[in-house]
């Protein structure tokens, strides 16, 4: 059986392809729809229709909560690479690293093996010998270098 924010993401994803890639939905009645309550619509909606994942929500105050969601047209995987590349600053923590590769498998920029090896590389356990205090810059540092060689092959 699938679970709740499986379902709830399913019925989001109908809305954006019976309308052509943007709807404006309401929390509310999302909720009642999927039989649960408002909070768990948010929890899906910033967990699997964020930007990284190729989405723009935006939430409107009043009129019953009401949201829209855009599909945004896919860029390049190397313009697309770049944009995460730029999105790291001076520091990375391992889970930050997670999410930026698991986005970007899922979005297709790159393998689930490249991301794989790339996670290997800027873990805290390939990371370990380095001094806590200086770890997430130098895995932003390697994080950065990496992509960029993927960006460019």
């Amino acid at each position: 059986m699938a679970r709740l924010v499986d379902v709830i993401e399913m019925m989001i994803k109908d809305m954006l392809d019976e309308n052509n890639g943007s709807a404006t939905i309401s929390r509310s009645s999302l909720a009642e729809k999927a039989n649960c309550v408002p909070s768990q619509i948010t929890y899906v909606l910033s967990t699997r229709f964020s930007t990284g994942n190729g989405y723009i929500v935006e939430s409107r105050r009043g009129g019953g909560g009401q949201i829209t969601i855009t599909r945004v047209e896919p860029v390049s995987k190397r313009d697309y690479i770049k944009s995460v590349i730029e999105s790291v600053d001076n520091d990375l923590t391992q889970e930050q690293a997670r999410t930026l590769l698991t986005n970007t498998i899922a979005c297709g920029a790159i393998s689930a093996r490249e991301g794989t090896s790339v996670m290997a590389a800027v873990s805290d356990r390939a990371l370990a010998k380095i001094d806590s205090d200086i770890r997430s810059v130098v895995r932003a540092d390697i994080f950065k270098n990496i992509m960029l060689a993927l960006m460019l092959d």
